[in-house]
């Protein structure tokens, strides 16, 4: 078994920056409403945001030795995505390693655990996402796998597949889909837009979004 694949194709530099330009519920409303991971995973702190390839790590729970390796191969903009058993009772990513992620120009994390030291990870500038702070350390004895599809907060993960992560939360979009996604995106801010801009004219809602239609197609009555 391989348990290391050292690299993977990662999407087109533009792709990557066009992607950045859409929040993360944006992108899971065009494509669907789908890939986002569970809610309980956010930022550790509000404000923070990370948007880029994903370099997938597999752990054994209470056990990072494989997020140190991860580190140590990921590429700058990259964002480690860390399936960890779903354990939120550890803390297998604190200053260090944060101060190590800045350092190679890792973008953010997003880990199915907890992670420590949350004052000092915020001094870094480091974008973390996970289950929240947890000051319990881990071991470094079992391995995983590094660059292998993983699933994560009830999502399906590849190596190269776009991670983007702010307050609301983190969205998966298959590298694939990129383009696709994007336009769509686009198309829907585009659409909002003209709606927000109706609203401050005076407009009525339910005509605007169409919900009026709706109500009355299913016989909705007002007294």
């Amino acid at each position: 078994m391989v348990h290391v694949i050292r690299t993977f194709d990662r999407p087109a530099a533009e792709l990557v920056e066009r992607a950045k330009t859409f929040p993360p519920s944006t992108l899971h409303e065009a494509q669907g409403r789908s890939g986002a991971l569970t809610s309980r995973i956010k930022p550790i702190y509000s404000g923070m945001r990370a948007c880029g390839p994903a370099l997938t790590v597999s752990c054994h729970p209470g056990d990072n030795m494989m997020l140190i390796t991860a580190i140590s191969l990921a590429k700058p903009g990259d964002v480690l995505v860390v399936s960890a058993g779903d354990h939120p009772e550890q803390g297998g990513f604190g200053e260090v390693l944060a101060t190590a992620c800045v350092a190679k120009g890792i973008v953010g994390l997003v880990t199915d655990a907890g992670v420590r030291d949350g004052l000092a990870v915020r001094d870094t500038g480091f974008n973390v996402f996970s289950y929240g702070l947890c000051m319990k350390g881990t071991v470094k004895e079992t391995l995983g796998t590094i660059n292998q599809p993983i699933v994560i907060g009830g999502i399906a993960v590849r190596p190269g597949d776009i991670v983007s992560a702010d307050d609301d939360g983190v969205v998966i979009v298959p590298k694939e889909n990129i383009a696709d996604v994007c336009a769509k995106s686009a198309a829907r801010e585009d659409k909002e837009a003209g709606v927000m801009k109706a609203l401050k004219a005076g407009g009525d809602i339910l005509e605007l979004s169409g919900i009026g239609k709706v109500l009355e197609s299913k016989g909705c009555t007002f007294a």
